[in-house]
Formats: structure tokens, sequence, C-alpha cells
């Protein structure tokens, strides 16, 4: 018998106004994050000290964050319902983890040679589908499992051109494996597994994206304030002053970077974290584009082999979902 037409009028639309949103916020970010390295590279002084970049945009993240939650009309109710322990959980912890696993990046960076580095870090991809499904009983189909291990691959060639120019300033076995390879493999853990929560508790326990981008960028500034304290950037701002080399234009990739970070949790929010994983690979094809547009940079091979491996890879993840056999109703 035939599903009651007034079902179909209330879910369909509801299901492709999602989709559509799902679209754009994942266009704007993999333009975003494609546009970023070039943007900074511009409008970014080397002397300028990383820290107070960082802190600066994660202090434009919560205002652009309140800004949106109040054009909503929920900032009210948001604030009103507002737990510490709700927060702790929802934000707190994958915050923690991804203060921990940029911590082991920068290990692993300094023992490792980049194409290594770049080649293990694209792992992450991996455990977020592990993680997923895990946390959230998100099953992948066999065509979508086959999709993320192009999509690795590709991420390993993008990864290759870059990497390959940068030597290891290890030569120490020992060193390399736990200094280098052990932190880099735990970072890409960490990372499928803060995703995972963030999906979980955006998905699950419905809680605000906006509000956990702004509970996420201050437990993020004061572990970074607190790591200051003894690290050379805070001398450096006790020095030179928090805006040292700053100019006028400095702020454009640091609100760039802003908008990317409430970009980020809107598509894992909507979409969740796999899907974070392709358009963070796609946005190096538009990287790759955009260098070539304005500085004249030809692609490498490894980015025109890995370009149809992206597209074939998303093509086949959307086409593809996981579909319930009437044994698991």
């Amino acid at each position: 018998m035939a599903a009651p037409k007034v079902k179909k009028g209330t879910t369909q639309p509801s299901s492709e106004k999602m989709s559509t949103t799902v679209l754009f916020y994942s266009i704007l970010l993999t333009l975003q994050y494609g546009a970023q390295p070039l943007i900074s590279k511009r409008f970014i002084r080397r002397e300028v000290i990383v820290t107070t970049m960082v802190l600066t945009c994660e202090v434009a993240k919560v205002i652009c964050a309140v800004i949106l939650m109040a054009k909503e009309g929920t900032l009210k109710k948001v604030f009103k319902e507002w737990t510490l322990i709700e927060s702790l959980t929802a934000s707190g912890l994958p915050a923690a983890i991804y203060a921990l696993q940029n911590s082991l990046l920068q290990i692993s960076y300094k023992n490792l040679d980049s194409l290594t580095f770049s080649m293990l870090n694209q792992t992450k991809i991996f455990f977020t589908a592990l993680f997923t499904y895990i946390v959230l009983r998100q099953k992948q189909s066999m065509q979508q499992i086959g999709a993320l291990f192009l999509l690795i691959m590709a991420a390993v060639l993008l990864s290759i051109g870059e990497g390959s120019s940068k030597g290891s300033s290890s030569s120490n076995p020992d060193q390399i494996l736990f200094y280098g390879i052990v932190p880099v493999l735990v970072a890409s853990v960490l990372s499928g597994l803060a995703s995972a929560l963030c999906q979980w508790a955006s998905q699950v326990k419905k809680h605000s994206s906006y509000l956990m981008t702004v509970e996420m960028s201050i437990v993020g500034s004061l572990c970074l304030l607190g790591s200051t304290l003894k690290s050379p950037d805070g001398e450096a701002i006790k020095q030179h002053g928090f805006f040292y080399a700053w100019t006028p234009l400095t702020p454009i990739p640091v609100l760039a970077n802003a908008l990317g970070g409430i970009l980020v949790g809107l598509v894992t929010s909507h979409a969740g974290g796999v899907r974070k994983g392709f358009v963070i690979v796609s946005a190096l094809l538009v990287t790759a584009l955009l260098q070539f547009m304005f500085e004249g940079k030809s692609p490498s091979l490894y980015c025109l082999v890995a370009f149809p491996l992206v597209i074939s890879s998303i093509s086949i993840y959307q086409k593809y979902p996981y579909r319930v056999k009437k044994k698991e109703l």
C-alpha cells in the first residue's frame, strides 16, 4: 500500500533542505580550507607570534558563534539551559583531546620527515569512521569503506609533493619510532575519537554546534594560556607585546580561520566527522588550484592523479549509503 501523501510532503522537503544545507556548509568549508594557506602566507609576517593568532582566532570564534545564536533567537534559551556537567561532557572532553592531539603532532613533526608524517596523519580518516561506528553505531557500506580507502590514497598522494622536500631531523631509529611514528598514530586515533564525540554531542545530545564552538574555544584558550607561561611564545609576548609584527591585514586570515572553525562545527553537526574528512581532502585540491591561479605554480603529477580519486570517493560514498537489512530492523 502506498504511503500517505501527507507523510511524503512533510518529510521529503525537510530531507532535501537538510541536504542543501549540508552541501552549502561543505562547499564553504572546502573553499575556506583551500584558501587559508594562501591567505595566511600573504597577510601574516614571519615575525608574528603564533600563539597571539591562535588566541585571537578563538576569541573571534566565540564572538561569531554568540552573534549567530543571537540572530537565530536561541542565545537566551541555550545559556538558560546550560550546565557545567553537560558542557564538560559535550565540549570539555573533545577540547582536551584535541589539545593533546596537537601536542603529539608537534612532537611527531620534529622527528619525522614530512612525507612519512603526512602519510601517517591521513589515517585519522579511518579512525574517524571507526569511532563513529563505536560511539554512534553508524555503519558504513562496503562501497563506502572502499571510498574511504580511495580518499586516504588521494590524501597521501596530495601530501607527497609537499612532504618530500623536508628530510627527517633525526637518524635514530628508536627516536623516530617513539617520538615520531607512535605520537602521530596516537594523534590520529585521538582525532577520530574527538570527532566522533563532537558528532555524538550534536546529533544525540542535541548540543548546539554554536555553543560547542564557544565552549571548545574557551577550553582551548585556557589550555593555550597555561602553556604560554613557560613557552618561547610566552616570553616573546612579554618582551614584544601581544600584537607584535601584526599589520592591518593580519586579522583577515585570523577571521577566515575563525569562520572555518564555525563551519567545522556545522558540518560535523549536520553531516558527521567522516564527511568532514572528505571536505578536508577536497580542500587540498582547491589549494593546488588557487596556487596555480594566483602564484603560477602548476599542480604536481601527484595532484593530478589524486583528483579523480577524490571525485570517485565522494561519488561512491554518496551513492552507496549503508542500508539496514530486514533482519536488523
